[in-house]
């Protein structure tokens, strides 16, 4: 078994170059092995084109060797048609004789359905090699398909007292970031907004800070914004508004005269508890992850309603002695590391 792992442990490190473009695909990475020596490999290519075992099959100089190799794959091959056709039959196709698969996929349309097929094809199937592993690897995935929501990340920035932002008064009076922690804290999360499909903040936020929640400091996709606007406040010359990417609002209103052409609205009941009503929603757009910057009321809902996978906070060592207080998170971290001045601590919601 510990080849097996070698080489699925090969296939999760090919996949992470797909994090970020695959969804709401998972990122997979294939192995390809002929006597003891790698001849193929790949990774799902961005939403819409060619899975990892098509890429890894591609990559295959000499097609013949494909009859007497193994396929090493992190995830169950898909056995039904979508953007692409199924990869299980592309590998009957080509007679490889032995696969080996890092976790089953709990999709409806493939659910072991892939692995029958290989195995009345006549191949041998081995399933759940680093299995731990590759659950954590396709998080996101794994989330939206068992959970039916998205993979959330509540993540925020907190003085060295434990304030997210200062009184009011000390702000200056055209809205504008006010930074906490430093320009290395700053772009990681620039990195994390290319990673994930959505980023969620509330209204105040937007109102104090217009932020434009894209990814500038990193090379990468802009997330899908997503605004929690109640009764519509948000002035239409704010950033969020601007339709240079796509946003989805959140709110009571059901009035379309009242909408921003380009943005795309969806009515929610401000009554009842909010938290599991945006996955609803999401879910519904097929938004497999999402980072959610604030502000304090909006995470602690999250949080609050639990339905929250990982929790990344930052301590700055700033002083502000009154202010927004941080959002109340019980646990201790798994990890803590420092970015010059600041720490950041991740939790994880078991």
């Amino acid at each position: 078994m510990k080849i097996h792992q070698k080489y699925i442990l090969r296939g999760m490190e090919l996949a992470k170059k797909g994090l970020g473009t695959t969804a709401p695909n998972p990122m997979v990475g294939c192995v390809i092995v002929y006597e003891g020596k790698i001849i193929g490999e790949g990774y799902t290519s961005p939403y819409g084109g060619p899975h990892a075992e098509v890429n890894a099959i591609r990559s295959v100089q000499d097609k013949s060797l494909l009859s007497k190799a193994t396929l090493y794959v992190t995830l169950e091959p898909c056995s039904h048609y979508g953007k692409t056709p199924p990869c299980a039959d592309l590998i009957v196709q080509h007679g490889i004789p032995e696969v080996v698969i890092g976790i089953k996929d709990p999709h409806i349309k493939v659910a072991g359905k892939g692995i029958q097929k290989l195995e009345e094809a006549g191949c041998k199937v081995t399933v759940g090699v680093l299995e731990e592993e590759c659950r954590e690897h396709l998080k996101r995935f794994l989330t939206f398909q068992e959970k039916k929501r998205p993979h959330i990340i509540v993540k925020w920035a907190q003085t060295h007292d434990g304030f997210i932002a200062p009184e009011a008064k000390l702000r200056k009076s055209s809205p504008e970031p006010f930074w906490i922690t430093n320009t290395y804290s700053k772009q990681l999360v620039h990195q994390w907004r290319s990673q994930e499909q959505a980023i969620l903040v509330g209204t105040q936020t937007v109102l104090e800070d217009n932020p434009k929640l894209t990814t500038r400091d990193w090379a990468g996709k802009n997330p899908v914004r997503v605004v929690l606007d109640r009764d519509l406040k948000i002035p239409k010359g704010f950033h969020v508004l601007n339709q240079t990417v796509k946003t989805l609002v959140l709110t009571q209103v059901n009035d379309a005269t009242r909408y921003c052409e380009g943005i795309v609205y969806e009515v929610i009941d401000f009554s009842k508890p909010i938290a599991a009503q945006i996955c609803h929603v999401l879910h519904q757009h097929a938004i497999t992850s999402m980072i959610i910057e604030g502000g304090s009321r909006t995470l602690q809902t999250f949080i609050d309603e639990n339905l929250w996978d990982e929790a990344r906070v930052f301590t700055g060592t700033s002083v502000f002695g009154s202010g927004v207080p941080a959002p109340k998170l019980h646990g201790k971290p798994i990890s803590e590391q420092s970015i010059l001045t600041d720490t950041l601590s991740i939790f994880t919601n078991d």
